[in-house]
């Protein structure tokens, strides 16, 4: 049973190229971060205002911790992923999984920004997975439904998909006539309760020497949506 991995983005807001605004910074996702809440400078990401003749840039993070587990002694604890969702984790705390972060913890933010929250909430689901345990679903349903009351947008990503399907394994233009991906979207929707729309199938990277577009198409539409729905919750504030 592989762990469900959580992905968040945060400080998720747009500046003129030309201000004082902090660098952009974005997380990879061939990094992985087991074990601290931490971000991680990568690139940037210009784009053309409508309005006028200058270029704007969009700010956002990809904060990565570990993951939902069965067992009580392994993961992240659940009150530990609302805290962070409500920007009281700082940069660089190692989570514990027998211990939530206390308020008298030098690495508890008594005042969190707006940038310090989460804007959008990203659980990261292996397609090659049979099925999801129990105490993993029920961790899970906590920790959207503390999502949901907090107003954030929510989006399941599921990866892997070469794996889980052998004609995607082949052909990765194969994923949009896959009815075992389908099903298996389906399926996730009906446990975790996602959205069919808001389950995006991705292959990962592992040993390729060279991108490909058809595999980096599936990672930019999920990607899009991710900003698309932090860019929204933002504005609504």
């Amino acid at each position: 049973m592989e762990n469900i991995v959580w992905t968040w983005i945060i400080a998720l807001h747009k500046g003129n190229d030309q201000s004082d605004s902090p660098s952009p910074r974005l997380l990879p996702s061939k990094m992985v971060l087991p074990h601290e809440w931490r971000n991680v400078p990568w690139g940037t990401s210009p784009t053309k205002s409508k309005k006028e003749d200058q270029r704007h840039i969009t700010f956002f993070v990809f904060n990565d911790i570990m993951g939902l587990e069965k067992d009580a002694s392994k993961g992240v604890c659940v009150e530990d992923i609302k805290l962070a969702m409500k920007g009281h984790v700082k940069d660089g705390y190692n989570f514990n999984p027998i211990t939530s972060l206390s308020v008298n913890n030098q690495d508890y933010n008594r005042e969190p920004s707006l940038n310090d929250r989460v804007h959008v909430l990203v659980c990261i689901i292996p397609g090659s997975t049979a099925r999801l345990e129990d105490d993993c679903v029920r961790k899970l349903r906590e920790v959207r439904l503390a999502a949901r009351d907090m107003g954030i947008p929510e989006i399941a990503i599921l990866t892997k998909i070469d794996d889980a399907c052998p004609e995607v394994g082949k052909d990765i233009k194969n994923v949009s006539k896959s009815k075992h991906l389908k099903n298996k979207i389906e399926e996730a929707s009906g446990v975790l309760g996602f959205p069919p729309s808001c389950i995006f199938p991705v292959k990962n990277y592992h040993s390729e020497l060279n991108t490909s577009d058809d595999t980096d198409t599936l990672i930019l539409s999920a990607l899009r949506r991710m900003i698309k729905s932090g860019e929204d919750f933002v504005n609504d504030l």
